[in-house]
């Protein structure tokens, strides 16, 4: 993993805005009704193409292939493990997000209606056998698609998100949860080590743990118990992995929104840093968070680990001034040094794949340009 020994690099979380017409093609694919494979194999490959190009221009130094093959950065372990079946029931919410719900009704009522332009129905899975990986086909098809992508442009590292193991639906097979919980660990393994072997970064999404330490239906021994028993299934999963391979993303889950029911970045630190990589990136600009940097001093850094600062809102159209970014970067080179830091984004600018992401897609590169623009302010007052 290259670390910022001259400057200060730049990087994001992984998902972007897909093409109105691969969104067409998937649309089609995930209601079970007729469509093109091929077409759809053609516009996923020119996607990334175009999407690794653009973050290039931009100036996004460790780039990914936005996540244009799947529906979500969850949905998609759909497709790739063996042993769940379709929930056809409705969808619950996490209780992160139950409790904003509770707190706000009327606002969410009018926010989750913009689901409606998601290609994928909002449906989880049924764990109702043995766990297994089938995945191979379609990860050998992204990987091959971001190496061809990032054929002779100047990037100085590429990474690939892949889902941290979690209780992806019901489990309906595995006597404890914990069981379940190692279970999809150990399938999810194969795609971690696979992304590795190709020669990328492998970034596990794990919004779960923030999720879980915030969980208002346990108590605080209860939610610790659980965060503990996530962190030894993750690193059971990453174990043999150079941790110099591997970055770790947690973020608040909620998008536009109160966030009255956030966690402090402190609680979730104290979990985080026991993961088995070596940077860990988080959620910096947002209103509820900017000030948490002062808690990364008070938790402690292990030695050797590189923070990865959100930089850029995910869930705000606003384009963050590269000055602001750049005195974010110093706060945090102030307490792992420079070389230590990568400047990111607070989470990926469409996790769903949908007509209507969170940010607008004509606003994101600005904002990867201000973010590049803030990476060399910052860089200039550090190196001199």
């Amino acid at each position: 993993m290259k670390q910022s020994t001259e400057r200060i690099l730049t990087t994001h979380v992984g998902s972007l805005a897909r093409p109105h017409s691969l969104l067409d093609i998937m649309k089609e694919r995930e209601h079970g009704r007729p469509y093109d494979a091929e077409a759809l194999d053609r516009e996923i490959a020119d996607a990334v193409t175009d999407r690794v190009k653009q973050q290039v221009d931009c100036g996004i130094d460790i780039v990914a292939d936005g996540e244009m093959s799947k529906v979500s950065f969850l949905g998609y372990v759909k497709d790739r493990l063996g042993g769940f079946e379709v929930d056809m029931g409705p969808s619950k919410m996490a209780p992160s997000w139950q409790a904003e719900f509770d707190m706000f009704p009327e606002y969410y009522t009018e926010y989750f209606k913009k689901y409606a332009s998601a290609v994928s129905p909002l449906r989880r899975i049924i764990c109702k056998g043995p766990i297994s990986y089938t995945g191979q086909k379609l990860l050998d098809i992204d990987i091959a698609n971001l190496k061809a992508a990032c054929e002779g442009l100047d990037v100085s590292d590429v990474f690939m998100p892949a889902t941290g193991p979690s209780g992806f639906g019901r489990n309906e097979y595995f006597k404890t949860d914990e069981e379940y919980l190692n279970a999809v660990a150990e399938a999810m393994r194969e795609e971690y080590l696979a992304i590795v072997d190709a020669g990328f970064i492998l970034q596990v999404d794990d919004p779960w743990l923030i999720d879980m330490l915030g969980n208002p239906a346990q108590t605080i021994e209860s939610r610790h118990r659980s965060a503990a028993i996530h962190v030894e299934a993750l690193n059971h999963a990453l174990r043999g992995i150079p941790e110099d391979r591997i970055r770790h993303h947690t973020c608040y889950g909620l998008n536009h929104g109160p966030r009255l029911t956030d966690i402090p970045l402190k609680d979730a630190l104290e979990y985080t840093f026991q993961i088995n990589a070596q940077a860990y990136s988080f959620e910096v600009m947002n209103p509820r968070h900017m000030h948490e940097w002062r808690q990364v001093q008070e938790v402690g850094v292990p030695d050797g680990k590189i923070l990865i600062p959100g930089l850029l809102g995910h869930a705000n159209n606003y384009v963050e001034h590269p000055e602001l970014i750049a005195e974010f970067i110093c706060n945090y080179a102030s307490i792992v040094g420079k070389e230590n830091v990568i400047a990111g984004a607070d989470c990926g600018f469409s996790s769903r794949a949908s007509y209507a992401p969170e940010v607008h897609p004509t606003v994101v590169w600005p904002k990867f340009r201000a973010l590049a623009e803030g990476a060399a302010i910052a860089s200039k007052k550090l190196w001199g």
